[in-house]
Formats: structure tokens, C-alpha cells, sequence
């Protein structure tokens, strides 16, 4: 099966790449439309490539105890009331998706704070995660049940007639966990990484980059382990967004990542299931330092730069119409032949 999957991949790959060569432009005049178009086409299997018919948001919410430190501008309480938020209809995410002819569900793994709804916290593991500058994240336990919480959301969300995913994050203090990933992953001194999260000032700052500091030192010896990276300094919903996008790869179901909390979950997925990146595109670059690290490790370009760092996705559905144009024009573009054009040179 593995074989006749990368059999189609290839397939459809090459079938797409010619097929942009007839279509009634110059080659390559599209840029990275063309790219992007070859891509879906591979994702599918299928040239020309089908229009998204059901893209999906999920927001993976969680509270994080490093918020304790001082890390963030706003307190933990602010999660759980944009989880409220995002149910009404009413966050930039409702708004931007919408737009982009995508759906949004809201999954509550680790808010500090009863469930808003039977169906937001069906998928819970425990009410907040631990401060990673002095304690784990997680059990071992509670590691290994977020992330097959995102595997299972990600089912729930193919099986419901998904065709293209996204993943977005809310939660206060989230940037810390997510920075604190992607340095132990490649490396990095945490000054080097840090940015400013929902807008911490110099000393916020400073605090945030002792957390780091600490939980770094703390993660030294498990950085070959993804599922103990989590445990030690991620979070059950970092945990759940890693589960959730190594199944998507898993399902053969094509990705748009969003910022920096979901392309550290991404780094720690592809650790999870190699290979898993090819089934991503970067929808955004966000303004902060370790979302650029993160996704030269990667090795993805984003689609859109335009200086957002919100997180819940926002960055991700803005690029959604972008990836629908690449569709739409190797799908339904006339080629030189059928509109009767010359290309022979003159």
C-alpha cells in the first residue's frame, strides 16, 4: 500500500507539473501557485487537483503553568474565555475562516477551567499543564494521551469528509512551551529564539527567557525522545497538535500550519512520524524569532508574510485562499490547445 501511495504521489506530481507547461501562460509565470498546485495535485493523487470541498480549523486549547513566571502580557483566565469566544462565532479565527470557505472546531485538551460544551472537552486530559521551567509538562501518560488525542480528532476530522486541514492554538503563556520546543530541537540559545509572545515588555522578557533557560536545561537528556520532549516542556495541547498533524500525514490528508505554537508541534511530529512534513505547507511566517528557525528546519516556505503573530490558525486561513487559486488555475485554466493558441516560437 505504501508503494501504491507514493506510486500516486509521483503520478499525479509529474501529470500536474506537465500540465502547467500547456496551460495558457508562460512557464512559470504563476510563481509558486504552480508549486502549490503540483502539491495538492501530489496530496490527492489526482491531476488536475480537486477544489477544497471541506477545509477545517481546529483550535487546540490548553493552559500552561509557566505562566506563573510572568511570561505573558495576559493571565491564564483570558483561555478559557476565548475558548467561549471562538464557540460564539466571534474571534479573528471565525472571521478569517469564513472568508476562506473553511470550518472551525475548538478542542479543549488542557484549559484551566471546566469544559465550555460536552463536545469542546471531549477529548480533555487534565486542567492546565505544569510549569516547565521548574516541573514536567505532563505524566508520562498524559503525554501519550494528548497526542492520541490529536491522532483522534484528526480521524474524526477525515472521516467527517475533511480534505484539508489546519491547526490553530489558544492559549496564554503557549509561546513559552512552543519556543522552548523548537530550541531543544534545533539547538538554539534561547536569546537567540525569544520573541515577544501577546506583548511582554523588556522585563517580561528577561522572565520569559529564564523559563526557558530552565526548562531547556531541564529537557537536556530526553531531546531524542519526542513523546518525553512533550512531557518535560510541551504541553497536553502542543501534545494534541503533534498527534493531530503526524495523522493528517497518516490519513494522506494535505496541512496549511499557522505559527509558531503549531509549527512546534510540527517539529516534534516529523520526530513522531517522518516524513509527515510532506503532507504540510507553512500558511504564514510569524514575527516571532523561532517560527523562522522552525520552518528552515522544516524546510517550508510560508505563503504569506505579513507580520501576524495571533496564533488560533489565523495566519494559516489567510493563506487558504491562496492555496484555492493555485487549485482553481491548473483545474480549470484553458490549455494552448483547446483555446486554439500558437506556441510555436515566431
Amino acid at each position: 500500500h505504501a508503494r501504491l501511495r507514493a506510486g500516486r504521489w509521483r503520478e499525479a506530481e509529474r501529470a500536474a507539473r506537465s500540465r502547467q507547461q500547456t496551460l495558457t501562460k508562460p512557464p512559470g509565470s504563476l510563481g509558486r501557485l504552480e508549486d502549490l498546485s503540483v502539491w495538492v495535485a501530489a496530496c490527492q493523487g489526482v491531476c488536475p487537483p480537486r477544489q477544497f470541498s471541506r477545509a477545517r480549523v481546529v483550535v487546540f486549547a490548553g493552559d500552561h503553568g509557566v505562566t506563573a513566571a510572568g511570561v505573558s502580557a495576559f493571565p491564564s483566565e483570558v483561555t478559557a474565555q476565548m475558548v467561549a469566544n471562538f464557540d460564539a462565532g466571534g474571534a479573528a479565527i471565525n472571521v478569517l475562516a469564513e472568508l476562506a470557505g473553511a470550518g472551525v472546531r475548538v478542542a479543549d485538551i488542557a484549559v484551566d477551567a471546566a469544559p465550555a460544551g460536552t463536545a469542546i472537552g471531549a477529548h480533555k486530559v487534565r486542567r492546565g499543564s505544569g510549569n516547565i521551567a521548574v516541573e514536567d509538562a505532563l505524566s508520562a501518560e498524559e503525554a501519550l494521551a494528548a497526542v492520541q488525542a490529536g491522532r483522534s480528532i484528526a480521524d474524526e476530522e477525515v472521516d467527517g469528509g475533511a480534505d484539508l486541514l489546519i491547526a490553530g492554538d489558544m492559549g496564554i503563556g503557549n509561546t513559552t512551551p512552543a519556543t522552548t520546543l523548537i530550541a531543544a530541537l534545533t539547538g538554539s540559545e534561547p536569546v537567540a529564539v525569544i520573541g515577544r509572545g501577546t506583548g511582554i515588555d523588556d522585563v517580561g522578557w528577561a522572565r520569559k527567557a529564564t523559563a526557558i533557560r530552565d526548562a531547556l536545561y531541564r529537557a537536556r537528556t530526553v531531546v531524542a525522545d519526542p513523546l518525553a520532549l512533550l512531557r518535560v516542556c510541551g504541553g497536553a495541547d502542543l501534545a494534541a497538535m503533534a498527534g493531530f498533524l503526524a495523522q493528517a500525514a497518516v490519513r494522506r490528508t494535505p496541512v496549511l500550519l499557522d505559527g509558531v505554537v503549531v509549527t512546534a508541534a510540527a517539529l516534534v511530529a516529523e520526530e513522531l512520524a517522518g516524513g509527515a512534513r510532506a503532507w504540510w505547507r507553512a500558511g504564514h511566517r510569524s514575527t516571532e524569532p523561532a517560527h523562522t528557525l522552525a520552518l528552515q528546519r522544516l524546510d517550508l516556505e510560508p505563503i504569506v508574510d505579513l507580520g501576524m503573530h495571533l496564533g488560533e490558525g489565523s495566519g494559516a486561513a489567510v493563506a487558504l485562499p491562496v492555496l484555492r487559486a493555485a487549485v482553481a488555475t491548473v483545474a480549470a485554466m484553458a490549455t494552448f490547445d483547446a483555446a486554439g493558441i500558437s506556441t510555436a516560437p515566431a
